[in-house]
């Protein structure tokens, strides 16, 4: 439970840092929180400034010691959760849906993703009815336990209500290089079974 309140009060405090996810490591006197951002300057801001300010403010939703680590995205449109409030910004700027879904979809795909799928759910261009619109380019493997699928959401509120914005990225799969690596490890001629 305090890990969701410090994760909410994260996102919320710096809506602008482009936040990507947050995990949190306990010991037993010390939590160390690692936030993943694509702009790791606005979280810092000048001189630390920003990030103290942070760590008293959650000093005083949690008990333990804290240690704040900054990790910056190097590709945010390689990142659901980034490309999802992507789309929810420009949707909140009153940029037509379509055009805001290819954009976010050509970008990710010119990045070297096997594939995107974007869904956006709601009252889309002002509609009276509700309803769901999808744009995707490449496959998206969601069967196949062994894609490496990064998915992300987010949520634009706009005049006529909210959208929810679902992203899915297929970025290859994940055993090629498990292979690869028993591979080197096995001295030469031990390959297979019993001879």
């Amino acid at each position: 439970m305090e890990d969701i309140k410090i994760r909410e009060f994260i996102k919320d405090k710096q809506f602008q840092a482009g936040i990507s996810r947050v995990a949190i490591e306990r010991t037993e006197q010390k939590m160390r929180i690692s936030i993943y951002t694509a702009k790791p300057g606005i979280v810092i801001g000048r001189q630390g400034s920003n990030i103290e300010l942070l760590k008293k403010d959650l000093a005083k939703l949690t008990d333990s010691k804290l240690d704040i680590n900054i990790i910056e995205v190097k590709s945010p449109d390689m990142d659901a959760t980034l490309v999802a409030e992507n789309v929810a910004g420009q949707l909140e700027r009153r940029i037509a849906f379509r055009r805001a879904m290819k954009q976010c979809v050509g970008r990710t795909m010119r990045l070297g993703a096997k594939g995107i799928k974007i869904t956006c759910s709601g009252r889309l261009g002002g509609a009276e009815i509700a309803r769901t619109e999808s744009y995707r380019d490449g496959s998206i493997p969601l069967h196949t336990l062994r894609a490496n699928i990064d998915y992300g959401t987010a949520e634009a509120h706009t005049t006529y209500g909210r959208i929810g914005i679902k992203v899915w990225i297929y970025k290859g799969e994940v055993l090629p290089t498990v292979k690869a690596a028993a591979k080197k490890e096995a001295p030469e001629g031990q390959e297979g079974g019993a001879k």
